[in-house]
């Protein structure tokens, strides 16, 4: 928050324009996450679909592959070393695949964990927002107070 003391009055409270101007910067910052929480479930998507492509296909790499296994059975033994080396492949590209899923289920939690943090931290500063209103308005009506007592005071003197 600038404090030029061009905003604030004789009374020590900040201006409307300010206060305006706070109310502006929760607004951004919101917008910003939001866009950033859409970028992430965007990511995700794209990261989901991607994993389930290369499920897919490794699925159907490997009912391929086992019925070509079936086949070579019935052939002599010089392929069935390139099957063997095809279904080491395979095996690979499943090991590849857990850790991407568990990586995803991460950062999912993490997101989660974040938006909850961040909703805390929001609510929080909202009724910090609403004591620093009420007890301005309080201060306000004290003074004002103590200036009438003052001004009958002068009053009463002359």
């Amino acid at each position: 928050m600038k404090n030029t003391g061009a905003n604030i009055g004789s009374s020590g409270r900040l201006s409307t324009e300010e206060i305006n101007e706070e109310d502006e910067i929760p607004r951004l910052d919101i917008s910003k996450f939001q866009a950033r929480e859409e970028e992430i479930e965007r990511r995700k998507k794209e990261v989901r679909e991607k994993v389930e492509l290369q499920l897919g296909r490794a699925e159907e790499e490997t009912r391929r592959l086992t019925h070509i296994w079936e086949e070579l059975e019935v052939l002599a033994d010089p392929l069935r070393k390139d099957v063997a080396t095809v279904r080491k492949k395979i095996d690979m590209a499943y090991k590849e695949l857990k850790p991407l899923g568990q990586s995803c289920q991460k950062k999912e939690k993490e997101y989660k964990e974040a938006l909850e943090a961040f909703n805390e931290k929001n609510k929080e500063r909202a009724q910090l927002v609403a004591t620093l209103m009420e007890l301005l308005s309080e201060s306000e009506k004290q003074r004002m107070k103590k200036l009438e007592e003052l001004s009958k005071i002068m009053e009463s003197i002359r």
